[in-house]
């Protein structure tokens, strides 16, 4: 028996600039899929509405401190929204090892509370310095931030398998 419609309709979506940060939603989206849910992972930018979802997990990389304006537009839809679906969120930036910076992303208290999120999580980003602008590589020289991929592929699994665990246990259907 295909259990996979009795799931919750989850979106995970992912304001990206460069792509690492939807990669992360990617592993996010497969990892529900495998505990039979229906998934959708869509670039936040190309997100027109949220209606349908019981769920949706959103996350957004981190610019000088802020989230890219697709997954802020994403976040306005969700608290604007009828239906209020449950919501995670995500944010990708700190690299190096330690990751560096160790504060949150400036905007995510008022994203946390406009979208009610059941949590948030902070993951490592990665750099590729070859696929940034010139003023974006000029800012990384400046602030010393190191190239590399500082992804932590286990951690984000291990965050999409508690969300699956918390749906099975509140039996979150569509």
């Amino acid at each position: 028996m295909d259990t996979s419609t009795d799931r919750a309709q989850i979106l995970v979506t992912a304001g990206s600039k460069h792509g690492a940060t939807l990669e992360i939603a990617e592993r996010i989206g497969e990892t529900l899929q495998r505990h039979g849910h229906q998934v959708e992972v869509t670039p936040a930018e190309r997100v027109d509405d949220i209606d349908g979802y019981q769920v949706v997990v959103l996350g957004s990389a981190v610019y000088a401190g802020h989230w890219v304006a697709s997954a802020r537009e994403v976040a306005d839809m969700i608290a604007n929204s009828a239906t209020s679906p449950t919501t995670w969120i995500f944010s990708s930036g700190p690299i190096g090892d330690p990751p560096k910076p160790e504060e949150e992303a400036v905007d995510v208290t008022e994203v946390i509370a406009s979208t009610t999120a059941r949590d948030h999580r902070v993951f490592s980003g990665k750099i590729d310095k070859s696929s940034l602008s010139f003023a974006e590589r000029a800012i990384l020289v400046a602030v010393r931030a190191p190239e590399g991929d500082f992804r932590d592929w286990d951690d984000i699994e291990n965050w999409a398998n508690e969300i699956a665990r918390q749906l099975a246990k509140e039996d979150v259907k569509s």
